[in-house]
């Protein structure tokens, strides 16, 4: 009995000893015991590193797709071009970008044009234009407060005319517009403008036939008014294309301008498309019957190299090297065109380029100290033609 209790006793203790040697950890076994109870659950480490990949994925995910959408777009623009010409002619005229935004045009005295006066025109049923008239700064005091009629009669002042036509997109209240108004009309010029249909606050349709129209519209209203002083065309970039069938169309009217003046004209609206530094689909495989035939189609042409062929008074091109919108060189080859020409063989025809140096770009030429030395001198010589 005494045997069995004791045998029970020392399997009990052994039984102890163990658990406490359990318990206690050995020198060699402490660190790994330590690292294991210190390191992180299995599924834990693994979604830690799901986390970076999966965000890395998803944005590879999302760029790749930005990519596909743009690469398709950029494919799919040719053919919704070539599908909808009205696109193209829309982005040729840009008639519906309006800058800047919050003008009235009603109150052109809101940009500084005091001496100014708002008319609207109706060349046509259906169609009305909005024009403003600066007159000569030396008639400034006498225009304050005066109304249209004042206006209209001031026209038969002993001044000359000069009818400008502006370029697409924005208004006739555009900032360099206004700031060219300034000038001709600090050098003893009334300034005729308006906004073609489709532009500002005219109202219509924009085309090339429509556009035409209206400048021959405004320019008989000018001559009804004006006596025999001159009257010149002044276009600036698509209103080069405007200018020139106007005046093509008094010439073979047997009423010409007394000359035309074309600030950074182009040779036709397909080189100018095809030249235009921002195309970005200058390369695109089918360009020209993509893009261009569209405009074709769209009854647009503008072409100034063969205006030039049938206009018979003195023309001046003016065209800074470092224009962005139409490449100098187109300027240079309408000049050579027209300088050839039999119909200039007994009138001025003269080409200004502004150096790259003085960042006169598209439409800054205004800014030249030597504008007005160059207007008098040609213009001059051009009143001498016009007398005699």
């Amino acid at each position: 009995m005494r045997k069995r209790n004791e045998s029970v006793t020392v399997e009990h203790e052994r039984a102890t000893a163990a658990a406490a040697a359990a318990a206690v950890p050995g020198p060699l076994d402490k660190g790994c015991s330590l690292r294991r109870s210190l390191r992180l659950p299995a599924s834990s480490a693994a979604e830690g590193m799901k986390r970076p990949l999966g965000r890395r994925y998803g944005l590879w995910f999302r760029l790749r797709k930005l990519i596909l959408w743009l690469l398709g777009m950029y494919i799919a623009i040719p053919f919704l071009v070539k599908l909808c010409p009205a696109i193209q002619a829309k982005l040729v005229f840009l008639n519906f970008v309006r800058v800047p935004y919050f003008i009235d045009l009603k109150r052109p005295q809101d940009q500084g044009l005091n001496h100014t006066c708002n008319y609207y025109l109706q060349p046509e049923e259906d169609v009305t234009i909005g024009v403003w008239h600066t007159v000569p700064a030396a008639l400034w005091k006498n225009a304050r407060g005066k109304d249209q009629l004042w206006f209209e009669e001031a026209l038969g002042s002993s001044h000359p005319v000069i009818l400008y036509l502006h370029g697409n997109a924005g208004t006739r209240g555009g900032d360099h517009r206004v700031e060219l108004y300034k000038v001709l009309s600090s050098l003893g010029y009334h300034v005729v403008t308006f906004d073609y249909r489709g532009w500002g606050d005219s109202i219509g349709s924009p085309s090339e036939r429509g556009m035409t129209y209206d400048a021959l519209h405004v320019f008989d209203w000018i001559k009804a008014r004006s006596g025999d002083n001159p009257v010149y065309i002044w276009g600036h970039s698509l209103g080069t294309g405007v200018a020139t069938n106007l005046v093509r169309r008094l010439c073979e009217r047997e009423t010409p301008p007394d000359a035309l003046i074309l600030e950074s004209p182009f040779t036709n609206i397909r080189e100018e498309a095809r030249s235009h530094p921002f195309s970005i689909y200058r390369y695109f495989p089918g360009f020209d019957w993509f893009f261009l035939d569209p405009i074709t189609t769209s009854g647009i042409k503008f072409a100034n190299d063969e205006n030039v062929k049938y206009i018979s008074c003195s023309l001046l091109i003016l065209h800074a090297e470092d224009d962005p919108v139409v490449p100098f060189h187109l300027g240079k080859k309408l000049y050579n065109i027209a300088a050839t020409s039999r119909s200039f063989r007994d009138y001025k025809v003269q080409f200004v380029p502004f150096h790259t140096d003085l960042g006169y770009r598209h439409k800054y030429i205004y800014r030249s100290p030597e504008l007005p030395r160059i207007l008098r001198e040609f213009l001059g010589k051009s009143e001498h033609e016009h007398h005699h």
